[in-house]
């Protein structure tokens, strides 16, 4: 009995030797390395949308605390409003709806993963694999239910706010984190449904997905490709990492 217990543990012990190798060898430019470079035009909007993702997670705009090196570079007169998880009850997290003049965009952006909010947990954890089809694919089950409240929620004001500036605006949905797979979902709604945001154009719609969570099957991906923007810096571990177990467990003993 010993002796087989043994065996186990060092089975367990070199497989998780072998997977720990390879995340920590696993170079992230493996995953493009046969893509084409981005062109300045598609790379432009990704440095002002991340700036705007981060303004969510300061309290006060217009007397900012945490501003990044050259501030938020936005108009907080602009920001149409901001919601906080007092006022989602943890259906989404804190988010804003900000009306950039300047670039003729909508932008509504998504903070990432609070460490201290249980319901941002409840929210990541609400899913097992194989849950939820959509559109011919999977996605992430409490991610997709948070996109579809935060669209129940804001579509009026998304579809007024497009309306009042001439039907000619982009409509970007930001995150970071675990709010960017909210993004990225509602982005996939929403261009199934543009009907709710006032009928908006295809073209018209982007989502810029910063440290994405993992939330769709790659059909899907693929399928979406040309309107969700991923922005992973380098081997950033967690945005490469497969979320569910059963893929964890594979590549500990298969190659």
């Amino acid at each position: 009995m010993s002796v087989c217990c043994c065996g186990v543990e060092c089975l367990v012990v070199v497989g998780f030797g072998r997977w720990a190798w390879k995340r920590c060898t696993y170079v992230g430019s493996n995953d493009s390395a046969t893509w084409p470079e981005a062109t300045v035009e598609e790379f432009e909007p990704v440095p002002r949308i991340c700036r705007i993702i981060l303004a969510v997670y300061e309290p006060d705009l217009h007397n900012p605390k945490y501003a990044p090196p050259g501030g938020y570079g936005l108009n907080p007169d602009w920001v149409v409003k901001r919601v906080t998880y007092e006022q989602t009850s943890g259906h989404a997290p804190p988010y804003l709806i900000y009306i950039d003049h300047e670039h003729h965009e909508i932008v509504l952006a998504v903070r990432g993963l609070n460490l201290v909010k249980e319901s941002d947990y409840k929210l990541l954890l609400d899913n097992r694999l194989g849950q939820q089809m959509f559109d011919g694919g999977y996605v992430h089950h409490g991610l997709l239910k948070s996109a579809l409240w935060l669209l129940n929620h804001e579509s009026e004001t998304l579809k007024k706010l497009w309306v009042e500036n001439g039907c000619s605006y982009k409509m970007v949905f930001a995150g970071h984190s675990l709010g960017s797979g909210v993004a990225a979902l509602l982005t996939v709604v929403v261009v199934n449904h543009r009907d709710r945001v006032g009928g908006i154009p295809r073209s018209l719609i982007r989502c810029y997905a910063v440290a994405p969570a993992r939330c769709m099957s790659l059909n899907l991906a693929v399928k979406y490709a040309d309107v969700i923007y991923s922005v992973i810096l380098q081997d950033d571990f967690l945005p490469r990492t497969p979320t569910p177990l059963e893929d964890i467990f594979k590549s500990i003993f298969w190659p």
